[in-house]
Order: structure tokens, then sequence, then C-alpha cells
């Protein structure tokens, strides 16, 4: 079983050797100055292996022996939360713009790029980081890497485009409000974490889109798109030291120098943010919308991210709503027919946390629903969990968990987390093994806690005659 430390500067590396990781000198890769260590030799024969670049840049790479393809991710630590006045928007807006054009691509040649040899990109933005991916065949992941290079360092933000795509974004917006369970699920966070800024909407609001102007925007890229801000991941059919060496000459080709000195920057802790700890806004809160079901979402404050707890609430949250055989889904569906759709959930951030669960179901059936989910994580308070439902969730989560490293996308983004978030990596024995260790005495407390005070409801119900 591995757990290695990801350390962001040389004089530590020490610290990460030690756990589990084996070095492999500086210079390794074509690259002088920096660090290269062999952080995971297993899993199926695939390797992880990990370089930070003297410019700060991190570069993992997990090589999959049999493989025709990869998938290559450019992470930025930045999120909805860190927009500053005047800048709210701007980092949803950034990851539309960035594939509008740099000053050797127009948006037209980025798209062919991918279209032309089969592959896929895209890019998603949360409350912490942003990230742009890629899935190509494996001869096609230099091209990948130079294009994602150069839409992260060498974007234009071109005027016209930005104001044709602040239409876009207002569109996607408006798509989401008109999903009711998307409401709910908004809403639900802006409650619980009211006061924080991992309250505001990820996309920001349509108010913010139409006011943010360019030159806000083009600050908020120049602030954190940075070599010392960026993390590369691929997970595939590639090797460590050609991937490195394709991260470098793409870095030269879009104006940045991967042998200019920086320190990478540091990851985001608890400790260094200076955020206001959620207030969270308790109570039963109700949108009315043109819709056929209420949608209905309960839950409270949860484990923030690294909480040693974290296992504990996997395997609850696989208890209680995490499949067909479990609590919620039984009861709501099986056993009585009132919902399609009932799960539970949970979310982990730096500083804050949530818990919850949802249904959706007929109006007239709103407050039975709500009180069957609540009923059934007070069972699981009052009464445990027995060994036989432990043992068919463990193996549920050990299914699930090996199915999902199947998907090149899914390595890839599991380094990407590791990097940004933990600066950790579990390997899969590690992490069932973590997982197999979870005692029903520790998810009868971890449900006690979520279990006792108030709650945040959020309904978005049909609208009233």
């Amino acid at each position: 079983m591995t757990v290695v430390d990801l350390p962001l500067l040389a004089t530590t590396a020490a610290s990460a050797l030690d756990a589990g990781g084996r070095g492999t000198g500086s210079g390794q890769g074509g690259v002088v100055g920096g660090f290269t260590h062999v952080v995971h030799d297993g899993d199926g024969g695939a390797v992880v292996t990990r370089t930070v670049l003297p410019c700060g840049t991190r570069v993992l790479t997990e090589s999959m022996p049999g493989l025709l393809s990869a998938t290559v991710g450019f992470w930025v630590g930045v999120g909805s939360r860190d927009e500053q006045p005047g800048h709210l928007g701007s980092t949803h807006f950034l990851e539309h713009l960035l594939f509008k054009g740099t000053t050797k691509r127009n948006a037209l040649q980025i798209a062919e790029a991918f279209d032309a040899v089969g592959g896929e990109s895209n890019a998603i933005t949360a409350k912490e980081h942003t990230c742009y991916y890629a899935r190509v065949l494996s001869e096609q992941l230099p091209m990948a890497v130079d294009v994602l290079m150069d839409m992260v360092a060498d974007a234009v933000l071109d005027p016209e485009e930005l104001e044709r795509e602040r239409g876009v974004i207002l569109e996607e917006l408006a798509m989401d409000q008109d999903d009711p369970t998307d409401v709910a699920f908004e809403h639900f966070t802006e409650h619980v974490f009211r006061g924080n800024p991992l309250s505001r909407p990820i996309g920001g609001t349509p108010e913010e889109i139409l006011a943010v102007p360019r030159a806000r925007v083009w600050e908020h890229f120049r602030e954190f798109y940075r070599p010392e801000g960026l993390v590369v991941t691929a997970a595939g059919g590639l090797e460590h030291a050609e991937v490195v060496d394709m991260v470098v000459r793409s870095m030269a080709d879009a104006g940045w120098d991967a042998y200019a000195p920086a320190t990478p920057r540091e990851r985001r802790t608890r400790g260094s943010l200076d955020a206001t700890t959620p207030q969270p806004d308790w109570g039963r809160h109700v949108l009315h919308r043109p819709v056929e079901q209420s949608n209905v979402v309960v839950g409270r404050p949860g484990l923030v991210a690294g909480d040693d707890r974290r296992y504990h609430m996997t395997v609850l949250n696989a208890a209680l709503g995490g499949g067909m055989s479990s609590r919620l889904f039984q009861e709501i569906r099986e056993k009585r027919g009132l919902a399609y759709n009932t799960f539970s959930f949970g979310g982990s951030y730096s500083d804050a946390g949530y818990f919850g669960m949802y249904a959706g179901c007929t109006p007239a059936k709103t407050d039975e629903v709500l009180r069957l989910m609540v009923e059934e994580l007070d069972k699981l308070a009052q009464d445990g969990i027995g060994e036989v439902e432990l043992a068919k969730v463990v193996g549920q989560l050990a299914g699930g968990t090996v199915l999902a490293l199947e998907d090149t996308g899914s390595r890839m983004s599991r380094l990407g987390s590791a990097e940004l978030t933990t600066g950790e990596f579990y390997d899969l024995e590690e992490t069932m093994g973590r997982v197999r260790a979870v005692t029903p005495e520790q998810v009868q407390a971890l449900a006690q806690e979520l279990a006792e005070g108030p709650t945040v409801v959020q309904i978005v119900a049909a609208e009233q005659n």
C-alpha cells in the first residue's frame, strides 16, 4: 500500500521519497533544476511519475501499458470562490474564452485540431479549480499538449469574441435555470455556505456576466494563469519523460520559460484562507417554478477536504443513498413508490463541506418524502450499520472504484485532485484499505453528527395557483 507526499520544493522532496516515492534525480526529462520522482509503480503495471519544473509547473503522468489513447488535463488552482469584487464571473468566462483564440490559433483552428483526429476537448470550472482537458490517441498527445498550453498561456481574449461569448454564457445560465434539480442544488449550496465565498454560483449570475468588462477578465487571467500555478496531468498510453518534454517545448512556443525559477503556488488549506466561516441559513426555503415535480434537498455542513473521516463519509453515503440497494432508494422508491430518483451526497472544500439527501416527487408527497429522508438518516444514527450491510457497501465501493479507474479521464482527474487538494497520492490498494478499515462505530458516529441539529431544506416546487 502506498501513500506518497507530493512536495512543492526540491528541498522537501526527501519526505516524498521516504514515504514511498522513488527519486530519479533532477534533470530527468530534460529538466535542469527541477526534480522528478516516481510516485507509484503498480496497479496493473501503471506507473505514476511526477516532475516539478524550475518554473513551478507540476507534471504528473500515469503510464497505462497497452492503451492507445491518453487524457491530458491542464489545471489551474482558481475557482469561483477566488473572484474579487469587479471580477465576479471571470473564472467561468475564462473557461469559455480560452477556446476562442490565441496569437497563433483562432477558435475554429482550436476546434479543428481535435476534430481532425477524432479527439475530444472540454473544460470545467469548479469552486476551487479550473481544468482544460482533452482525450486523444496517444500519437496525438503532442498536439493536445501544444494546443492546451497555447490556450492557457497565450489566450488573447479578443473583444469581439468576448462579447459574443457573453451571450453564450447567458444562454448556458438560462439553460441551468430551466433544470429544477440544478436550481435546487445551487440554492442549497448558497444557504449552507452563506457568508463564505463558496456560496457563490460557479457560473456566475446573469447580472455578473453582463457587468464584468474585458479589462477585469484580463486581470483575472494574468493573475492566476501563470507557470507556477499550472498543473499538467495525463494518463494512458504515454511515457513520462516525453510528456515533460512536450510541456517544456509547448511552453516555449507559447511564450513561457520552463527554466525561469519560480516557487509552485502553495496549495489551498484551511489555515491559508482568509474567508468567513459559513453561517448556514437554516430552515425551509421554497422556490416556485413551472415544474411537475418537487425537487427536495435537505442537509447541513459536512467535512472539509482532507478530513480523516472522509472514508467514513464515503461508506455512510454508499449505505444511505449510494445505489439501488441503499436505504433511501429502498425505503422511498422500492417500498413506497414515492420517487423515481433519490440519493445522498457530499462535497468537500478547503475550509468547508456539505452533506445532503435529494429526492424528486409529486408536490403532494413533498412533506412525506422529506420526513422519510430525515428518518433514514436518524435510523442510521440511532441503530448504526450491521456487518452484513457494511460488507455489501465495501464491495460496492471496491468494484466501483476499480471500474472508474479503467478510464484514462478518471486517472487523470485523480492525479489533479491529489496534486491540488491533498498533496498526497493514494494508490488503489491504500484507498481500498482505508475503506475496508471503516468500522460500524465510525459510520454511526458520523451519522449522529450529521443528524444532530438544524438542517437546510431547499425545495423547488410547482407554481401555486
